[in-house]
């Protein structure tokens, strides 16, 4: 398994903007559905949305309706890295923070 930090979005309607603040290096940021998520941390193949973060904030729409994850690695890369992740409603309301997973 890939040391990472997961953020647990929740159940979400589709078309909200997940904002991720990174301070220290560039990341690798991750938004899985529930499934995909699963096969990251099982090693299989898995398919995801984002990619290397090198500015902070970082921001991504959620697809379509369902639970969402954030994974934060440094795969492949040098250094550290903090994060926070803030998801807003289409009017830019911010929800509930998400929940950090200690893996």
């Amino acid at each position: 398994m890939i040391k990472h930090t997961c953020y647990d979005l929740g159940k979400l309607s589709g078309g909200e903007r997940v904002e991720i603040c990174l301070q220290g290096n560039a990341a690798n940021v991750r938004l899985f559905d529930r499934r995909d998520y699963q096969n990251y941390l099982d090693g299989k193949s898995f398919k995801f949305y984002g990619g290397l973060a090198t500015e902070s904030p970082y921001n991504m729409s959620i697809p379509n309706k369902g639970a969402w994850y954030i994974a934060i690695d440094m795969q492949g890369l040098q250094g550290s890295v903090i994060s926070t992740v803030s998801v807003y409603d289409q009017r830019g309301n911010m929800s509930a923070p998400a929940t950090v997973v200690v893996r």
